[in-house]
This record gives structure tokens, sequence and C-alpha cells, in this order.
């Protein structure tokens, strides 16, 4: 016979304000995925279950709503994944270099470097993407008066925005590797004659690899579902797909909303169990 664990008296109101706290945070996201399957063009009334909204997306049909194309969601599509690619490329070769230098190194000003780097991710996000803007224009009005040539808001300026924030998960990720890394094998690995690159290369690497995936997946995801920091620095023909859902919520609310926040719910979930499990699937280096 199976015993069920018992559950200290003490403990009830724990578990009661853990479910309602769970209840707040995810029932909303499961009404909006069930939602999704509606036949009715009206989010609050259930007549039915299709599969309508999720084959519109897909170019079933040359429409999703009254105000969107197919075009357009694989055209913001495209540009979160362009943005999201080249921001977690740069993002991870920078912040894995920087969590090397701290870590393994002590120079002067290394905890004040370590912590302006972790500002953006401390500091609200609205403040980040106003201070951005702020500094793109400037930046832009000078490089007008220098030169004579006009840049704009864009992929770009998105771009650096994203690298902004994500350099600091990526380096706490990293980080963290490297704290349980043992440091007597790259000792050893240098005095069997290995210098510091081969040893870095054949050891240091291979063992914080799994924290670097892990912390690019993290930053990708953040960079693909990033609304504020976008919005404020995006320009014409810039529009991403958190920009292109919270449009059609403004003109036209109906299913297909929630079919394609649904897919981005799913793809970023997936990404973050994909870091999760790469990090806890790797054994500790230390004794």
């Amino acid at each position: 016979m199976i015993k069920l664990p018992q559950i200290k008296p003490g403990t009830y109101w724990l578990w009661i304000q853990a479910t309602l706290a769970l209840a707040f945070l995810y029932l909303p996201i499961l009404i909006l995925v069930i939602y999704s399957f509606n036949t009715s063009r009206f989010n609050a009334i259930w007549t039915g279950f299709t599969l309508d909204w999720y084959w519109s997306l897909f170019g079933k049909t040359t429409e999703i709503t009254a105000n969107f194309s197919t075009v357009e969601i694989w055209q913001a599509l495209n540009n979160s994944l362009i943005i999201a690619v080249i921001s977690t490329g740069i993002a991870t070769i920078l912040g894995t270099t920087v969590a090397l230098a701290l870590e393994r190194f002590r120079f002067p000003g290394d905890q004040i470097i370590a912590g302006l780097i972790l500002l953006p991710i401390i500091i609200p996000e609205i403040t980040l993407a106003i201070s951005l803007l702020v500094f793109f224009t400037l930046i832009f009005r000078i490089l007008e008066n220098l030169t004579g040539i006009r840049l704009t808001l864009g992929l770009p300026s998105v771009i650096l925005g994203h690298i902004t924030f994500n350099i600091a998960f990526v380096m706490i990720t990293v980080r963290a590797r490297l704290a349980e890394l043992d440091p007597a094998l790259e000792e050893a690995a240098l005095d069997l004659g290995a210098n510091e690159w081969r040893t870095f290369t054949r050891i240091t690497f291979p063992l914080i690899l799994p924290g670097i995936v892990s912390g690019a997946l993290l930053a990708f995801t953040l960079s693909l579902d990033d609304f504020v920091v976008t919005f404020f620095n995006t320009g014409v023909g810039a529009t991403t797909l958190p920009l292109f859902v919270y449009g059609m919520i403004k003109l036209s609310v109906t299913p297909a909303i929630n079919a394609l926040s649904t897919l981005m719910l799913f793809a970023s979930l997936l990404l973050v169990l994909s870091s999760l499990t790469i990090n806890r699937t790797q054994p500790t280096t230390k004794p």
C-alpha cells in the first residue's frame, strides 16, 4: 500500500498560499492557451474547438485578421530571429570573456566592472530602454554633425540594446559554472607542460561549455521575447514579433493573438527547459 507524504498542520497555510500564487501566475496563461482553440472570433465567448487560427498563421489563409496578413507576421518573426541570433552570439562571446576575467584574475576595479555589467538587469527595463534611446539619439546627432550621414533607429539599434542586457545574463551563468570548476585541473595541466591556451582549450572550455550554452539559450529567449527595449529603440521596418502582437491587440482582439502568443510561449519554454537540462545533467568538477 502506497503511503502519501504527511503534511504538518503548520504548513497547510504555506501550501494554500503557494497554490494561490501559482494560480495567479499561470491561470491566465492557461486560459490564453485554451482560447487559442476557440471557434468564435471573440475571446470572451467559447463556442467550440478549432485549429483554424493556427492554420491561418502558417499560410493556409492569406489574412489572419482584418488588419494583418501572414506575410507581415513572418517578416516580424524574421526580424526577431535576426536580432536574437546576432545579439546572442555577440553577448555570449563578451559575457564569457568577462566571466573568465572576473573569476580568474584580480585587478583594480574588478568589482566595479562586475557591478556595471549587472546594472542593466538591476534597473527597471523602462529606464534602460529610455537611456538607450537617448544614447542612440545623441550619437546619431553627433555623427550627422561630423560626417553629414544621417542614421536612424532600426535593427542595429535594437541589436545593440539587446546585447547590453544579455551580456549580464551570460556572465552570471558562465561565472557560476566557473565557480564550480576545480582549479586543480588547470594547475595539473600547466604542471604537465601545457601552456595557457592549450589548458583553456583542452580543460577549461569543455568544462564550462554547458554554462556557455545555457547562457546563450537564456539570452536568445530574452531577446526573442523582449518588448520594452525593442519598442523604444526600433524603427521603420524593424517590427519584431512581440511588437507585432502588441499591434494586433490594439486593433483586433481575436483568437489569432492567442494562437500566436501560445506558439511564442512554448518556444520560450522549450529554450529555458533546454538550458536548465544542460546545466543539471553536467556533473560538478569539484571533489
